[in-house]
């Protein structure tokens, strides 16, 4: 019987490592309680009417209908028995495995403060796209409709809590659409008049980066129109704005957008694996793994990308990052195979292509190296490349590339539409922006 290997998420990590073991002679199945690959780092893109969600997601099944080792099940693992070396669905189905790959991936983070999360959405699945382009676009029509000047100032503030990437990116997004693509279509509010928050703990907008990059970051950001919001604590979110802490005190913000960039923690799944294997996860739900991508103890079973707490050489975790993600994935395929053969595995080694981060039209920053470090346009299509190259499918490139030229001559995002049903809790005759009508939850 062929070496059963089962992948359980179709992520980067899982999908890579189940392209690279098709010319292995093993029986591969992928789990995961989607039908479709998605393509996260353009999430953002799709939360602010620039693409479609089918821009960014591939069905599973199409991806992989020609690998004939390789059969996709829709369905969601919630436990395991490493004993018996199966996995447990949801539905108590059982599936066998010779090798498990966990590439589980990540949901948002509250540190603590989950019921946040009804009053500011994260960005981690398309679910979580369309809420927010639903809330950013009703804003503008619910502003529209309001002739209280303070409602109105409330509807049209929109707050990003988180200064890494995606916070940036989506800031910067906003930006664009309150200065360009919403200019002309309002008759009873300027929507370049919007006030855009972006809040963060750090000292300074895109931490990671080099404080020069940060820098040109918050400059770009500035012409957008957006305010940086730094050396603060969010300790306090609801329907009608954010409480944040500094070093002079609390205030309360009102906004009718709050969006959340501030920090993920892996699936939970996760935390059953840890309990069932035996290790012990970090704060953010991470297991760790040795330098075989292995769980220590269990050689059949590999933890990668946001599920796994990777260490490089020195000893740093590695960047919760797709291509870390992808570099794992198809290190482990290698490793299933060559072990099948008897063939001595090396460990893992990470290799760090840079960071990147784009802001608005043709304004992004890359870095690649201390030294090498690029800004504006030349960043900007370097990361339009990078970001093209890596989507699964040829077709997805070309619709992608066609949309942001459109875009980019136009000003236009085509995909902006409200869907689903509006929130009775937002009709303009409830609207209270008066703190004293708002119970603040702090942690």
């Amino acid at each position: 019987m062929a070496h059963r290997v089962v992948i359980v998420g179709g992520g980067f990590g899982g999908l890579y490592a189940a392209k690279a073991l098709r010319r292995a002679a093993v029986e591969i199945t992928l789990l995961d309680r989607r039908n479709f690959h998605l393509f996260q780092p353009l999430l953002y893109q799709v939360a602010t009417g620039e693409l479609s969600p089918a821009d960014v997601a591939f069905p599973l099944r199409a991806v992989l209908s020609k690998q004939r080792n390789a059969s996709v099940l829709l369905s969601e693992v919630t436990d395991i028995d490493p004993q018996r070396r199966v996995v447990i669905r949801k539905d108590g189905a059982e599936v066998p495995y010779d090798s498990l790959v966990v590439a589980t991936g990540a949901k948002n983070h509250y540190f603590g403060s989950d019921h946040w999360a009804e009053f500011a959405p994260g960005l981690k699945s398309l679910e979580d796209a369309t809420r927010i382009r639903h809330r950013i676009l009703y804003a503008f029509e619910a502003a529209e409709k309001e002739s209280d000047p303070e409602k109105r100032r409330a509807w049209l503030t929109f707050i990003v809590v988180g200064a890494g990437p995606t916070g940036v990116e989506l800031a910067g997004a906003l930006g664009e659409i309150a200065n360009d693509t919403l200019r002309e279509d309002f008759r009873s509010i300027r929507p370049e008049e919007a006030q855009i928050l972006l809040l963060d703990g750090s000292p300074r907008v895109l931490s990671p980066f080099h404080p020069e990059l940060s820098a040109k970051a918050e400059n770009s950001l500035i012409r957008l129109g957006v305010r940086s919001v730094l050396n603060v604590k969010v300790v306090g979110v609801d329907r009608y704005g954010v409480r944040v802490k500094s070093a002079t005190g609390e205030q309360y913000i009102p906004a009718r957008t709050v969006l959340w960039a501030a920090g993920v923690t892996a699936a939970e799944f996760t935390r059953v694996l840890a309990s069932r294997l035996g290790v012990e996860p970090d704060r953010g739900g991470r297991i760790p793994v040795d330098a075989y991508c292995n769980v220590p103890g269990h050689p059949e079973v590999f933890v990668i990308g946001d599920a796994a707490l990777s260490k490089d050489a020195d000893g740093k975790p590695l960047p919760g990052v797709a291509p870390t993600a992808m570099q794992q994935g198809s290190y482990v395929a290698a490793s299933i195979s060559k072990r099948l053969r008897g063939d001595n595995v090396e460990v893992f080694r990470y290799r760090d292509k840079g960071n990147l981060a784009v802001i608005g039209r043709a304004r992004a920053v890359a870095q690649f190296s201390e030294t090498m470090r690029f800004s504006g346009l030349v960043a900007w299509l370097l990361w339009l490349f990078v970001h093209l190259m890596y989507l699964v499918t040829f077709q997805n490139r070309l619709i992608v590339f066609i949309r942001w030229g459109f875009n980019y001559t136009t000003y236009n995002r085509g995909a902006r539409l409200i869907t689903g049903d509006i929130d009775p809790g937002d009709s303009l005759e409830h609207l209270k922006t008066n703190e004293q009508h708002v119970e603040v939850r702090s942690t």
